[in-house]
């Protein structure tokens, strides 16, 4: 019987999607917002009566920006569209004045009840500041009345906290319900929730950062030592887990609001130089198990300068980061499954020491045109440059077989904001130019050492030599126009409502394996009496060729993307505030929609019984495709609801809630495979060796000739019939958007203690996701089954892996299927900084159940499935890669000229994939599941700081700076025996550390040194 659950899915999200929309639409009129913007809104008394027609104005303290609304009937005002920053706020109403100065954060809306007359403000107040004075202070305005689940990471916890990598990313697992990971590698993403990296989008000054070819969420954090932006930029940001409004797009799992610096009255600037080396850490445990230290370095440097072109008017800011990294990499055999007597001294000599250089450049520039009260234009650039060697060491890969990569990014944005009294409009004009080029540092055949001790067909690596694998070349190029309005107008509501078009080139080349992959039995060839691995005899290869007749076989799609949205927040009573908002989108994909699968292909596909008659799970004609069936899912409504309850109206007390549904995207990188794979089809053929025999001339088997060294000899071996055996993907035409519905309920409070103020907050989140891309075999028995018909219980029975397409060779299908589920409770306790109070802290906790229905899990990052013929109907599993529990704290203080700051991590044991045969009946029935590590804290870490900072007595400051990182050197193990037993035989060292993998660093000291102007 076929799956009919792909309809009933859509049917049911249509109908959610339409009721709440149906309902928002009748709430408010039409709307818009920005992402980065501040608003400070509230009500304007004079003599304790509400003020209509007060003139309210903010003027930011260090650039002069002004903004002016008049307040309506019942005094109420909003001022919109505001950079975030110190800002001076003067009231005049009845005759009367009165100025108070606050602080505003990105994306914030601080409420400001200001008034005249005697009467008292619930903002914090503060002296009025001359704008020509040096020291400003201004109170920093909490936000408590969102709906969203939200927090912030303040400029000055950037700068205070410990921090390696200078990724400004990483202070977003502060924020409950986040992961920052780097792995044993060094590459680093940032992940939320139940969904890997990929649900994440980046906004930078309201424009999305988005990946739409590579996995990594943000472009050019696929695999990646380096960061996505110069952290000198970076003014501050907000991260916003669940329940985001309506002008947040192509994302399901959190979200990154961020603006950058802009140069202000006073000429500024900052020169960093940080450094570490080998001297300066302790071995890494691959390191004291080999008794070695690798040579090793890492260091960082950079600058910025800013100020006014024209004073009041004109500004500058421009800065430059660059990264320079020589990690310490361990080559070690891939596999203890060897006969040690076979460890040739060749072998041997490429064991031990390797480095993995890495070397980025960050440019970025800013000019800012506050071209009178009603408009501010900003001309923005990045330019990143990115190298890298990776795939060397820490496993079988010795040096000559890595990749060496290239990972470039330049994006320009040109902002427009013009506002009236009640109004403001926010257009942006982007272009975007990223480019990921992994090639082979050695063309050439590549060589595998192999254990076969076991009678494993592949057997073991042990080595990895010679030519690489990897030569792709992927990315995006394009421009885009985004509009956003803002009207005030309305008592009690905030409008807001936009739309964006993007048409942006996508490719993704990709030839694998570039190099032909040969594979010797070291055994064999030992026992042969051939020593020097260049007289070794392989016994297999696997290659890849070009298809004849095919010109360009780069992937490439011209996309087209479309969004608008609505939002209105409606301030019902001065305790009641609801966002209403709902946003659509779709995206034309033309390199999928408008391919046609081969003739040959489709009409193999229609004469293989395999794939026919009433055993069969599906049907191969929702894979043909003509040119003209596929369609772009044009069903992605998205509404999102919230509100939040002041319980005494005085914003320390607040219970919000939410529910929504985002839709995020199809990468382009799985799309692309199935155009891929048709062009450079993947092929293997055996060589005749006695401890492999096979019969020459009958199938993919030959005889050995060292003139199969040359690829060229080896392209001729498929000349004849090129499609025999390659591998053949295809896609469902129906292909839906992957997506995800979140729910909220928590509650902020605000308490003094040791008279100060603490901000907390307790959230329960739930969040599923929905649509996530999976390959399965096609693959079929002849009768259609997918397992084997002989085997007692159809249940198990090994899958048709042999009966491939005639003419062709496996068939691997792709659909939507794969989901999460998340249960989280988030606290978070904050006692922010202040001038008045020199000193902060934060703690967050978050506690997770998550799980998913993919079943060969992996590193929660897996497309690919084969345990069963889909993900219908398959139980939930607990998800790989996120712990139960996790804690981090962090607290800063100045003290006697000093700052010292600290950061700690724990968490409880990452939930791991694992191979099970042992609770089977047969070692065919092998499936994947998740298992935990039988430890008490699965990561910890200690990171501490300590800067002195001397004043020169001119505007010159100099500071000396130490880091010290894993400062316990706690080990955080990655290597644990996965493999749970055959049936009746459990393997006694499952769940057991087997490898000498740790995530870096251990303890490590950084010395930095800067100077300020």
């Amino acid at each position: 019987m076929k799956s009919t659950h792909r309809s009933t899915r859509r049917h049911n999200r249509t109908l959610l999607a339409c009721a709440l929309a149906s309902c928002m639409l009748l709430a408010a009129p039409q709307v818009l917002a920005q992402s980065t913007s501040a608003t400070i809104r509230g009500q304007v008394s004079a003599d304790s009566t509400p003020a209509g027609g007060a003139t309210v104005t903010a003027t930011n303290l260090a650039t002069g920006l002004t903004r002016s609304v008049q307040s309506t009937g019942n005094g109420s005002y909003s001022l919109n569209g505001l950079p975030p920053g110190s800002y001076r706020l003067d009231v005049t109403a009845n005759g009367q004045t009165s100025s108070q100065n606050i602080t505003v954060q990105i994306g914030q809306t601080a409420t400001v009840n200001l008034g005249v007359g005697g009467v008292a403000e619930t903002a914090p107040t503060g002296e009025a500041t001359d704008l020509a004075t040096v020291t400003v202070t201004a109170p920093m305005v909490v936000e408590t009345k969102t709906s969203e689940v939200a927090t912030y990471v303040t400029q000055k916890q950037i700068e205070a906290l410990p921090q390696a990598s200078r990724n400004f990313l990483a202070f977003a697992d502060t924020v409950p319900g986040m992961i920052f990971e780097t792995g044993s590698d060094g590459t680093s993403k940032l992940r939320g929730g139940a969904q890997n990296s990929n649900g994440i989008n980046v906004f930078i000054d309201g424009i999305g950062q988005k990946n739409y070819v590579l996995k990594g969420g943000v472009s050019g954090q696929d695999s990646s030592s380096g960061s996505p932006f110069p952290q000198l930029a970076i003014g501050e940001y907000k991260v916003i887990t669940s329940n985001y409004k309506a002008e947040y797009d192509q994302i399901s799992s959190a979200a990154v609001t961020a603006v950058t610096k802009s140069g202000t009255n006073e000429f500024e600037g900052h020169f960093f130089w940080d450094y570490t080396n080998d001297g300066w850490r302790q071995p890494t445990f691959a390191e004291e198990k080999g008794d070695f230290k690798v040579p090793s370095k890492e260091e960082q440097y950079g600058a910025s300068f800013g100020g006014p072109i024209v004073r009041d008017n004109l500004f500058f800011f421009v800065t430059y980061e660059a990264k320079e990294i020589d990690r310490p990499r361990t080559v070690r055999l891939g596999t203890s499954n060897f006969d040690p007597a076979y460890l040739t001294p060749e072998i041997l000599s490429y064991l031990g020491a390797a480095n993995a250089p890495f070397k980025q450049d960050n440019y970025f520039g800013k000019l800012t045109w506050q071209a009178g009260d009603a408009h501010l234009v900003e001309l923005s650039a990045k330019k990143r440059e990115e190298t890298e060697i990776t795939g060397v060491g820490d496993g079988p890969n010795v040096p000559s077989y890595g990749t060496a990569k290239t990972n470039d990014s330049t994006r320009v944005d040109l902002r427009w904001q013009w506002s009236g009294m009640s109004w403001l409009n926010d257009l942006h004009l982007t272009s975007e130019d990223d480019e990921w080029s992994p090639r082979p540092i050695t063309m050439g055949p590549g060589r595998s050492i192999r254990s076969t001790l076991a009678n494993q067909n592949d057997g073991d690596t042990l080595l990895n030599i010679g030519g690489g694998r990897d030569f792709q070349d992927k990315g995006q190029k394009g421009e885009s126009i985004q509009n956003d309005f803002t009207f005030t107008g309305l008592e009690g509501h905030t409008i807001k409502a936009g739309i964006k078009y993007k048409s942006v080139k996508i490719n993704a080349f990709e030839q694998q394996p570039y190099n032909p992959q040969f594979r010797y039995d070291l055994g064999e060839n030992i026992d042969a009496g051939r020593t020097a691995i260049d007289d070794f005899i392989p016994w297999d290869v696997e290659f890849g060729a070009p298809l004849p007749g095919i010109g360009d076989r780069n992937i490439s799609s011209r996309n087209k993307q479309y969004g608008i949205y609505l939002q209105d927040d409606w301030e019902v009573t001065d305790k009641l505030t609801l966002n209403l908002g709902i946003r659509y989108d779709y995206e034309e994909t033309p390199g999928f929609e408008d391919y046609v699968t081969d003739p040959g292909l489709v009409a193999a596909l229609r004469g293989w019984s395999n794939v026919h008659g009433p055993n069969v799970d599906y049907d191969i004609e929702d894979y043909i495709s003509d040119g003209s069936n596929r369609k772009p899912d044009k069903n992605n409504w998205a509404p999102r609801l919230g509100f939040s309850y002041d319980l005494f109206a005085d914003q320390r007390h607040v219970i919000f809630g939410g529910a929504g549904r985002s839709y995020d995207r199809n990468l382009f990188d799985y799309l692309a495979l199935e155009q891929s794979k048709s062009t450079f089809p993947g092929y293997r053929y055996s060589f005749n060796t006695p401890d492999h025999p096979c019969t020459v001339g009958t199938g993919t088997c030959v005889a050995w000739d060292p003139a199969y060294y040359d690829p060229a000899n080896l392209y001729a071996l498929v000349a004849a019939n090129p499609n025999l055996g390659a591998e053949v993907f295809m896609i469902n035409n129906d292909l839906e958007t992957p997506y995800s519905d979140q729910f909220s309920l928590g509650m902020r409070n605000t308490v003094t203690v040791w008279n100060h103020d603490w901000n907390t907050s307790a959230t329960i989140a739930h969040v599923r996701s929905y649509d996530g891309v999976v390959f399965a075999l096609g693959n079929r028995w002849p009768d259609g089954s997918y397992r084997d018909p002989a085997f007692p219980d159809a249940t198990w029975g090994h899958q048709p892996w042999d009966f491939g397409i005639p003419g062709y060779g496996r068939l691997l299908v792709g659909d939507n299927g794969i989901e999460t589920k998340l249960n989280q409770l988030l606290l978070s306790i904050d006692k922010p900084y202040s001038e008045e109070s020199p000193w902060g802290g934060t703690i967050a906790y978050t506690y997770s159940d998550a799980k998913e229905n993919r079943l060969n899990a992996a590193n929660n990052d897996e497309h690919f499935t084969f345990d069963y013929p889909n993900l219908d109907g398959l139980p939930f599993i607990t998800s790989v890669g996120i712990p139960k529990h996790r804690l981090v704290a962090t607290a800063f203080g100045d003290f006697w000229g000093m700052t010292l700051s600290s950061k700690l991590t724990l968490a409880s044991p990452n939930p791991k994939d694992s191979t099970n045969c042992y609770n089977t009946t047969s070692t065919d029935n092998c499936y994947f599941d998740s298992f935990i590590a039988d430890e008490t804290i699965g990561f910890k870490q200690l990171d501490i700081a300590l800067q002195k900072t001397w004043n020169t007595g001119t505007d010159l400051s100099f500071y000396v700076r130490g880091d010290v990182f894993n400062v316990f050197n706690w080990k955080n193990y990655t290597d644990y025996d996965n493999w749970r037993g055959t049936p009746g035989a459990p393997n006694p060292n499952f769940g057991n550390r087997n490898g000498v993998g740790t995530i870096w660093p251990p303890r490590m000291f950084k010395l930095s040194f800067g100077l300020d102007w």
